[in-house]
């Protein structure tokens, strides 16, 4: 059996550094302004990164909110963590990797916050085995990923900080004031002093089930940016055509989407979302994350569905049957708000739409 890894280009997802190393590089070059202590690159570059540069050849790669970038990259100049806040599918997690990519070259440093992470996950561990042999020592710990961004001087990623238990959070309070943690195993006077460019980033989805409330001296560590969902509906149908392309680009055999489609699913998404029709019709919202991620989602299966098992081109008969993977997530009470939406909505429209009536029509079998 062979133990060569798979090449890069065969992964399934790569990290943001590799993906766009070639971008990362020429803004390296081109970069003459003043960069931060233990920072790749300047802030004017870093936004640039992510929020492209034509004369560069620097692809956009996060949508919605140029200003939230900017004081994103300023808090993490400052003493400060950043801690972005939002519903699930926002592309929090999105940001805190291309702001990590682009000022530490590395968003790898993660912290996955659960009800079962503990101290060790944030400090350090042990290698139990050296530890028994040679009792403690610096070869026996085994750091952990905020360790080594103390150690290096880079940002670590805490994502979903909220689902760890409040005393397990506050673990970050000392780390984040005195940028030093004590490592009294190796002596009184062991600790790691943070190196300039460390810094938190964290995520937290507040409304979530299982998540638990942070401490106000933990909150007074970070600095809130709230990430909100794309609510221009031809910019969020741009987006997720881009998203979908770039997604099919690896099929043998083309998939022909339509833009009216994929606007149809847009709105749908849109208008479950906000609890209001584009008409100002107040609807019930559904308790289901209708996140632009998720709309991207839905017209991936759908054009694979259209690809293997149809002629190739996505219709509203096929988004219609995926969407129902969406909707019946969390609540029961999402599939009679949706009901009500086919029968009211969806059927007005159908009347004089013949895309919506498709639309209509497939879902009957689903949503009757």
């Amino acid at each position: 059996m062979s133990t060569t890894p798979p090449s890069a280009n065969q992964s399934v997802r790569l990290a943001p550094e590799q993906r766009w190393a070639d971008e990362l590089a020429r803004l390296a070059a081109a970069d003459s302004h003043a960069r931060p202590p233990g920072w790749k690159l300047s802030p004017r570059a870093v936004r640039q990164f992510i929020l492209g540069d034509a004369k560069l050849q620097v692809t956009q790669k996060f949508f919605g909110d140029d200003p939230l970038v900017d004081r994103a990259i300023v808090t993490l100049m400052g003493h400060q963590g950043l801690m972005l806040v939002g519903e699930p599918g926002t592309a929090k997690s999105l940001l805190s990797e291309l702001l990590s990519a682009a000022i530490s070259g590395d968003s790898g440093l993660t912290v996955q916050g659960t009800a079962g992470t503990t101290e060790d996950h944030i400090k350090y561990s042990w290698n139990y085995a050296l530890l028994l042999a040679e009792g403690p020592s610096q070869r026996a710990l085994v750091p952990s990923p905020l360790y080594q961004a103390m150690r290096a001087g880079k940002l670590v990623r805490f994502e979903e900080i909220t689902r760890c238990p409040p005393e397990i959070q506050d673990v970050l309070i000392s780390l984040m004031s005195d940028k030093q943690l004590m490592i009294p195993e190796l002596g009184d006077d062991a600790r790691l002093f943070a190196q300039r460019g460390f810094n938190i980033i964290a995520t937290a989805n507040l409304r979530d089930r299982g998540v638990h409330e942070m401490s106000s001296a933990l909150k007074r560590r970070f600095n809130f940016e709230t990430v909100r969902p794309i609510r221009d509906h031809q910019f969020e149908v741009d987006l997720v055509m881009a998203q979908l392309a770039r997604e099919l680009a690896g099929e043998e055999a083309p998939v022909n989407v339509p833009r009216d489609v994929v606007s149809l699913l847009v709105t749908t998404f849109q208008e479950l979302r906000a609890g209001q029709t584009q008409e100002g019709t107040a609807i019930k919202g559904l308790d289901a994350v209708m996140s632009t991620a998720e709309a991207v989602n839905v017209a991936y299966a759908a054009a694979l569905q259209a690809r293997h098992f149809n002629d190739g081109e996505l219709t509203p008969r096929e988004i219609a049957g995926q969407l129902q993977g969406v909707v019946l997530k969390d609540s029961a009470d999402d599939a009679k708000r949706v009901r009500h939406y086919f029968d009211t909505v969806v059927r007005e429209r159908a009347r004089r739409d013949p895309q919506w009536k498709t639309f209509h029509d497939a879902a009957r079998s689903l949503w009757q």
